[in-house]
């Protein structure tokens, strides 16, 4: 299950690397990008908390094993692509079977493991993550520049297809295949709730994707507009069929849990942030610079490793150190942040102060993330793991949604702004586009003792 994860985390960051590549090659539009990473989002992150309710209804080897298999066929089918809006729905259909996938793992180590087994686990997991996050960058770049066969971009989809292959076999013989029971197994599905939710954020991130390319029409502002009246109508049936028994997508008893609401904002910013860096480095890298996908991948390698090491290795660090990592992963980040963007003011490559600060980057995102996820799920109540876990995946991919749709659309406007690519024009969008990370990063800090005081 952690294979199929690490498979799943890996796509996300892997095609950031590939984006222009495919833009060039299906000349797609800075727009047909945006939705190309974020229509994956927008499906995982609307249909997670369902797919963990159907993992305690029908068993979640049996519903992971049925995720497995259609984000195997979706990378096939992206694979295969032969245009962009070929690639985005196939993007949607890839997200809807990660959303089935991946929600079975967490729900399974919070109903496998206890105390400080299930601490392990979750620090596993979390390692995982940083570590598949990390190996994204530099496997895309490997597999973009390798072109194996003239295949350019599409490798990076393709790859899934023989490992997913290879754990659909395997997992047939080792995953419980048996549904959940009482409870679990009773609750409904919260369809009006899961329309609501896939609304309001197709409302929101398309004017944010689409606006400024077409010089944000009317239609953007109302559709912005509809999205929160639409998000406001969700919390609302939320709350009124949790009074009334029922089995809202997202519990209000889970958010009352202690911490669980600071849990919630951080992991929202620290992925906004982690996205949008991504996304708007890779874009100023590869079309300001003209490095190659392969050089795009291999600069990152700082971030890549410090990301990953700092992952596995947190939870052995002084216990008195615990409760200030997270806050001091957002300080690094907008440091880290700030630094890269400076670095490559003016146009330049940026030099030495640049590596030192994708290192600070990967040690801020490592720290903001890892712990603030294992904090936030080390203590629920087993009978509320599906919801929990269902929760903070959900927050997971909307905040990377809202990274590559926010500050793409920053970085594309300013480009846009300055009616010529270049070099200097590139630097300049990406320095905007840097320090509104920066401070994005720096509200996880403050938020957070806010909320802790209250």
């Amino acid at each position: 299950m952690l294979t199929a994860l690490f498979m799943a985390v890996l796509d996300v960051f892997i095609v950031n690397v590939a984006a222009p590549t495919m833009g060039s090659e299906l000349h797609a539009t800075g727009s047909g990008l945006q939705l190309v990473i974020a229509g994956y989002a927008i499906t995982y992150s609307v249909l997670l908390i369902t797919g963990a309710r159907l993992g305690d209804r029908l068993g979640h080897g049996r519903v992971h094993l049925t995720g497995l298999a259609v984000f195997t066929a979706a990378s096939l089918a992206c694979g295969l692509a032969q245009g962009t809006t070929e690639l985005i729905a196939f993007r949607l259909v890839q997200g809807a079977g990660a959303a089935l996938m991946i929600p079975q793992v967490l729900s399974i180590i919070q109903r496998t493991f206890t105390g400080e087994a299930r601490v392990r686990a979750l620090g596993v997991y979390s390692a995982v993550l940083a570590v598949a996050a990390a190996a994204g960058q530099i496997v895309g770049g490997l597999l973009v520049g390798a072109d194996l066969f003239g295949t350019g971009w599409r490798p990076v989809f393709l790859v899934n297809v023989p490992v997913g292959a290879v754990l659909l076999v395997l997992g047939r013989r080792v995953l419980p295949m048996g549904a959940g029971a009482g409870r679990e197994r009773s609750r409904t599905l919260d369809v009006p709730g899961l329309l609501l939710l896939g609304a309001s954020v197709s409302l929101l991130t398309v004017p944010l994707v689409l606006g400024q390319e077409q010089d944000w029409p009317l239609w953007s502002w109302l559709s912005l507009a509809a999205a929160v009246v639409l998000f406001a109508l969700f919390c609302g049936h939320e709350s009124r069929l949790a009074r009334r028994g029922g089995a809202p997508l997202v519990a209000p008893r889970v958010l009352r849990h202690p911490g669980m609401g600071t849990a919630v904002l951080r992991i929202l910013a620290v992925m906004s942030v982690n996205a949008g860096f991504l996304f708007t480095l890779t874009l100023h890298v590869q079309g300001g610079l003209g490095y190659s996908a392969l050089r795009a991948g291999l600069s990152l390698a700082p971030t890549a490793v410090v990301f990953g090491a700092v992952g596995l290795t947190w939870r052995r660090w002084p216990a008195g150190w615990q409760r200030a990592l997270a806050p001091a992963g957002f300080a690094f980040t907008a440091a880290g942040v700030a630094a890269v963007g400076l670095a490559f003011r003016g146009g330049g490559d940026g030099g030495a102060v640049l590596w030192a600060g994708y290192a600070v980057v990967g040690v801020g995102l490592a720290l903001a993330f890892g712990p603030t996820l294992t904090g936030a799920l080390a203590t629920v109540r087993p009978e509320d793991a599906a919801d929990a876990s269902g929760l903070l995946a959900t927050v997971t991919q909307l905040g990377q949604l809202i990274g590559v749709a926010a500050f793409g659309t920053l970085f594309l406007n300013r480009l846009e702004s300055h009616g010529a690519l270049g070099a200097y024009t590139s630097a300049e969008a990406f320095s905007w586009s840097a320090w509104a990370l920066a401070g994005t990063a720096m509200a996880g800090v403050v938020s957070g003792l806010v909320l802790r005081r209250r």
